[in-house]
């Protein structure tokens, strides 16, 4: 749904309602260019913060192997 900037400040409360109770979601134009888009809250829960990353990254080599790079500390 699309609706003029000047209408959604008039209706506003309306369409929050509208967007929560049917998830649809509004765009709003102004001089018929979209500027912004009302969309229904998804509450996807607290994340855990440990195990986020899991499945995200892959080991790919030896991580333990010198790379023969020399460092101050070794002299």
């Amino acid at each position: 749904m699309e609706i003029a900037a000047g209408e959604f400040k008039t209706h506003c409360l309306g369409l929050m309602d509208k967007v929560q109770v049917h998830h649809q979601t509004v765009i709003i134009t102004k001089r018929g260019k979209p500027i912004a888009k009302l969309v229904p809250f998804e509450d996807e829960g607290a994340k855990p913060i440990f195990g986020f990353l899991k499945g995200h990254a892959s080991i790919t080599g030896d991580l333990i192997a010198s790379t023969g790079e020399s460092w101050d500390a070794d002299a």
